[in-house]
């Protein structure tokens, strides 16, 4: 984890109730700021509805759980987790005779990074120093419980793969705009990183390199990723990448632009919204 990665986990255990779950990156409990241990069962228990995020029925809980157990030893393995829980159930739960869910006063890394990621999709929110600093960029980057393969949690993986990469291709071209060249382009490799053959990020990228007037780097990353198609996909870039790429050999300067400005200007029209 990064020193801004850690910053932020730190900045969030600040909650009313002094607790916090940590499901990125990987599984953590910890009470005012010390981690505590948690046995499996009661770890799966807590992460289905930190995941769901609202009430949920005490058999619908179980039969997510052990979906291979009958009813009766689902309900049994609820009630173990439960147990194993002990004073932390107390704190981290909300549980009545039928349903169950986590106490609003616990903070879950995942719901804050979630908001961040969609305060950068609203297109009227600005920039933050973090954005700038590559915090933000460095919170979107982590993956969601990487090595858990239950249908449950896979499910809620990619739809938070998918929120953070538009929210990570987005903060690059807002960077692009406002002239912030390298957390710009280290904000779009990120975006690459975690999906290399996605065409977006490709394109968000190599609008980064344009924006600087580094052609250069710009014509060699659109020779990368066609490689990189060919050999995986048997297919060609996008007419829309090809003319972004286009745009990096025939671009000269005109008057009043430098070629950094007018090969932006020119391409973005090429390319359209890296996002659309």
């Amino acid at each position: 984890m990064t020193m801004a990665q850690v910053a932020f986990v730190n900045r969030q255990t600040a909650g009313a109730k002094g607790l916090r779950l940590s499901l990125l990156g990987d599984f953590s409990f910890l009470a005012t700021g010390v981690e505590r241990p948690m046995a499996a069962g009661s770890r799966r228990l807590i992460v289905l509805l930190a995941l769901m995020g609202q009430r949920m029925r005490r058999q619908a809980v179980a039969g997510t759980l052990w979906p291979d157990a009958d009813d009766a030893r689902a309900c049994a393995s609820l009630r173990s987790a439960l147990l194993r829980l002990g004073h932390s159930g107390g704190q981290l739960l909300r549980v009545n005779g039928t349903t169950l869910s986590l106490d609003p006063g616990v903070r879950v890394d995942l719901r804050e990074a979630q908001a961040e990621a969609r305060r950068l999709l609203a297109d009227e929110a600005p920039l933050s120093p973090a954005d700038r600093r590559g915090d933000t960029t460095g919170l979107l980057s982590l993956e969601l419980l990487p090595g858990w393969y239950d249908d449950w949690v896979l499910i809620e993986v990619e739809a938070w793969r998918q929120l953070r990469l538009h929210a990570i291709e987005a903060l690059s071209v807002r960077l692009t705009a406002a002239g912030c060249h390298a957390a710009a382009i280290l904000a779009a490799l990120a975006a690459v990183s975690a999906d290399p053959l996605r065409e977006s990020a490709r394109c968000v990228l190599i609008r980064g390199y344009l924006a600087e007037g580094n052609r250069s780097d710009a014509l060699r990353e659109f020779g990368r990723y066609r490689r990189l198609l060919r050999g995986s996909l048997g297919v060609e870039p996008s007419p829309r990448l090809r003319a972004l790429a286009g745009a990096a050999v025939t671009q000269q300067p005109s008057h009043g632009r430098s070629p950094a400005t007018a090969a932006w200007q020119d391409s973005s029209h090429s390319c359209g919204r890296a996002l659309s």
